[in-house]
């Protein structure tokens, strides 16, 4: 029994042993003794049972706290197993959308750099019809409208080589024996191009002396020229303008152009001649410039430029181009300006003392120009919807997801777009009051809806966070009914830079992407306003350095270059 006493004498952790304690001096008379030992039998089974009861309990709460711990074990690898799916499908859409801008079609590689098998693919999708190519009617023949299925006739003012064909002079007598005259002429027309002359211009300049020789004698003037230490002519600069920011064409490539004509010209005397004109043509920029204020709006974007020798950068580094269209009515303006930064500050010097509105993307870099008094900053759709179809195009094949009912709805907006593009600004502006801001209110309230519901690291939750953060300013273009939707125009406006970029990938100094700003704002603005750039640019440049005051160099810009203009001037 003491044996049993002393075995429960160590009770287990957290339990307390019922009180009982031995007399120091334990009885001899039998009764006493019996009764001791009763008791301390009694106090046995008394741990025993507390002991149990312990037991008992801590199974219970140790039972209770195993379920908690394994709720709580299978929520968190609900949310572990929740997050690994969540970034396994991130990371899949990223790899998706890469090998997609890598390896898939767009609009603009299948257009741009067909360079080797072109013939064979626009031959293959021909047919023997167009073997003939559309020629323009003649000036004194009355236009005819052209047969379904062919194209419209080219401008009547390309210049005509008559080549008559006339029958051997012994078969023009009838069988009658009476001699035959002409009673008609039928013409058929080809096309034909005479390929680049390369000449040498004479500037014979008079002296007229007197005959008595008692004054001086008397030179003929030479007319100011754009660079007049070179000996390059209005008409060379103007072919090399346009063959490289119009067609794309490096210098080098330019340099064996000359060279198949036997005229040596080194790529760094084109270069140097390429600096020199654009600081010829600098007033030209400063004046489209302060036309492109007076516009209502104004469209900006940036593309990045590698400039080698940019001061305190690495050659590996980007520089930008910056892109600004706009201008009044009739008088479309593209300005490029280049810089090696791409902060806010750039913007915000570049449009210093605008006043209007700003259409841009949802780049931060125009959130302090934004923020100036006196600019109403929009933001293009065309980029929300961008992000949209990116999240459809990860999607399975054959699936309809949430991104393809915000590309419907934006679809919508287009639509209403499309169809008032030629209405007049009232009427354009009561149809987005009445249709166009419908939609905005389904798309918010969907956007509001899906929000909560999506991963907002997904391409879905991406396109989503995007047009929420910049709602306030997408729908400010129905404000007004001659407000852009989208900055369409700016990147299109941009697409000629990227893709001449393409062929000469970099510039070697600041001076040069200078040059190439000068020169793409004037080239660029020449074709927004429907003036070829080369015989534009020659005229300019046979006329600029003549040129006094700002009027006469106003007198040069392409919406001041008429039709009648260009047909007046013929090569000389």
């Amino acid at each position: 029994m003491l044996e049993t006493v002393e075995k429960h004498s160590v009770p287990p952790a957290g339990f307390t042993l019922p009180e009982f304690e031995l007399p120091p001096i334990l009885p001899t008379d039998i009764d006493a003794l019996t009764a001791l030992l009763l008791t301390v039998v009694q106090a046995n089974a008394n741990m025993k049972i507390a002991a149990q009861d312990h037991i008992i309990r801590a199974k219970v709460e140790y039972e209770a706290r195993a379920a908690i711990a394994t709720k709580e074990y299978e929520a968190l690898a609900a949310i572990a197993a929740k997050e690994y799916e969540t970034r396994l499908q991130e990371l899949y859409e990223q790899i998706a959308l890469a090998r997609r801008r890598m390896f898939g079609p767009s609009s603009e590689s299948v257009a741009q750099f067909h360079l080797f098998d072109e013939a064979e693919v626009l031959a293959a999708t021909s047919s023997e019809v167009q073997d003939v190519a559309p020629l323009p009617a003649p000036a004194f023949v009355e236009a005819q409208k052209p047969a379904r299925g062919k194209r419209s006739p080219l401008p009547p003012e390309l210049k005509r080589v008559e080549i008559i064909h006339d029958v051997p002079e012994s078969e023009r007598t009838c069988d009658c024996g009476t001699p035959m005259v002409v009673i008609n002429r039928v013409i058929s027309e080809q096309l034909d191009i005479v390929p680049m002359q390369v000449r040498v211009l004479q500037h014979i300049r008079l002296v007229y002396g007197c005959k008595a020789s008692e004054h001086a004698p008397v030179t003929a003037m030479l007319p100011p020229q754009p660079l007049p230490k070179s000996n390059a002519s209005p008409s060379l600069l103007a072919m090399l303008l346009t063959t490289k920011y119009v067609d794309g064409l490096p210098l080098a490539r330019f340099e064996k152009v000359l060279a198949r004509h036997d005229v040596t010209v080194p790529r760094q005397t084109l270069a140097r001649w390429v600096i020199g004109a654009s600081a010829a043509l600098q007033p030209l920029h400063n004046l489209m410039r302060d036309v492109l204020f007076d516009a209502l709006f104004i469209h900006m974007d940036e593309t990045v430029v590698q400039v080698l020798k940019e001061k305190n950068k690495s050659p590996a580094s980007n520089g930008y181009m910056w892109v600004q269209t706009g201008g009044p009515s009739g008088m479309p303006v593209v300005i490029y300006d280049y810089d090696p930064s791409r902060s806010g500050e750039v913007p915000a010097r570049l449009l210093l003392g605008y006043q209007g509105y700003l259409m841009t993307d949802g780049y931060e870099g125009y959130n302090k120009l934004a923020k100036t008094e006196g600019i109403e900053h929009l933001v293009c759709w065309a980029h929300v919807r961008r992000k949209f179809v990116e999240a459809v195009k990860v999607k399975p094949k054959g699936t309809h997801s949430h991104a393809d009912q915000a590309v419907a709805m934006i679809g919508k907006l287009y639509a209403i777009e499309r169809e008032h593009k030629d209405s007049p600004i009232e009427v354009r502006y009561a149809a987005r009051q009445e249709k166009s801001n419908p939609v905005l209110n389904e798309l918010h309230e969907w956007m509001e809806t899906m929000l909560p519901k999506v991963p907002p690291k997904s391409a879905l939750g991406g396109a989503l966070s995007y047009m929420r953060n910049y709602w306030s300013k997408l729908i400010r273009y129905t404000e007004r009914g001659d407000l852009p939707i989208d900055n369409n125009r700016c990147e299109n406006a941009i697409r000629p830079f990227v893709v001449g970029r393409k062929a000469w990938l970099f510039s070697d100094t600041p001076a040069g992407a200078n040059a190439s700003a000068i020169i793409y704002s004037l080239v660029e603005t020449a074709k927004a306003n429907g003036v070829e750039p080369y015989t534009w640019l020659r005229h300019v440049l046979e006329h600029l350095p003549a040129a006094q005051t700002a009027d006469e160099i106003d007198k040069l810009l392409p919406w001041n270059f008429h039709a009648a203009t260009l047909a007046d001037i013929t090569p000389r």
